[in-house]
């Protein structure tokens, strides 16, 4: 379950970050930009936080090895 929870705030994060640089640039151009800039944004970072999370659990998984052979020494 907590890793759900941490799934899903890591996605709402990466969402609502995408959104304000989307948003940011969209901006720059006019208003309805801004508002389908921030829209593509959010899809952009919900997106690219569900392809980091087998990054981090690989990462876990590297870091507790590296531990291990160094107990083991």
């Amino acid at each position: 379950m907590r890793e759900r929870i941490q799934k899903t705030l890591r996605r709402a994060q990466f969402a609502a970050a995408g959104a304000a640089i989307g948003g940011g640039l969209g901006g720059l151009v006019g208003r309805n930009a801004a508002s389908t800039g921030a829209g593509f944004g959010a899809l952009i970072g919900a997106t690219v936080a569900e392809k980091m999370g087998p990054v981090d659990a690989m990462k876990k998984r590297l870091d507790r090895g590296d531990d291990a052979e160094i107990a083991a020494e």
